[in-house]
Parts: C-alpha cells; structure tokens; sequence
C-alpha cells in the first residue's frame, strides 16, 4: 500500500508558529512519527509539502495511478484550495484530511473546509496525533476497501 503525505502552506515553518495551535514538533518530526507508524504496518509513504497550491497539485497528478490513498493537511487552501479540491476528487483514491489545531474554534474564515465532501474524514485538533489518527483511519479504509473487490 502506498500513501501520499501532502501538507500546504506555511506547515513547513511548524517550529516557528504558534505552539498553542500546531504543536511543538517540526514538520519533519511529524513525518518520522508517520514514517515509524508506516513501517509498522507495512505501507510506503511519500512526503510532499509546498506553499503553492499548483505544486501539490501536481504532485497529486504525477502520483496518480501509484498511491492507495492520500493524507493531507492542505493549511489554508483547506478554506479556498478549490484546483487542489479538483486534484484530489480527479485522483480516484481516498483522502483523510488531517489539521493540527481545531480549525472549527478558530477564526470564522476557517469554519469554511472546500474540501468537504471529498474527504472520508476529518480529523482536527489533536496536534501531531491528528496525522496518525488520520493515517491509521486512511490504511483501514483502503483495507477494508481492498477486501470487498
């Protein structure tokens, strides 16, 4: 099984933000606790960030026909990201959206999510556990999907 791992803009800078709302773990930290758990389970990831929104488009395009399932955390293109929407619906595979901090109880800019509806779940506000709720959501999905064919 192989999982796209996208995050969106700023998430790069993670050590450098507001501790109280994305956590205190480096994006690359994140990415070594998804890559242990990966292994655990025996799935392949690959990593892509990028404060531009055409580029995680593209990676979703070139990785299409390759992966079993993306994880994304698309930062602020979650509330208006509509060519990243497009890209992950035109990539046939499931998607699990992950968010560090609850974006529900934030400002009223982020209550707007454009990738509702494509989403199999959402899972928000747990810092760094919400990328390993969300992967461990995502491989049994794509299990259980892969079982019923």
């Amino acid at each position: 099984m192989k999982i796209l791992v996208l995050n969106g803009p700023n998430l790069n800078m993670l050590e450098k933000r507001n501790i109280k709302h994305y956590g205190a773990l480096t994006l690359a930290e994140i990415n070594n606790l998804l890559a242990d758990e990966a292994k655990r389970q025996g799935v392949s990831l690959t990593f892509f960030q990028s404060n531009h929104e055409g580029k995680l488009v593209d990676a979703i395009q070139e990785q299409r026909g390759k992966i079993d399932g993306i994880l994304i955390n698309a930062g602020a293109l979650t509330h208006y990201g509509y060519s990243l929407r497009d890209a992950l619906v035109d990539s046939g595979v499931p998607v699990v959206e992950v968010h560090l901090s609850n974006i529900t109880k934030r400002e009223k800019f982020r209550k707007i999510d454009v990738l509702d509806g494509v989403v199999i779940d959402r899972i928000i506000g747990l810092k760094e556990k919400s990328y390993i709720v969300g992967l461990e959501k995502l491989i049994n999905y794509i299990k259980q999907l892969n079982a019923r064919r």
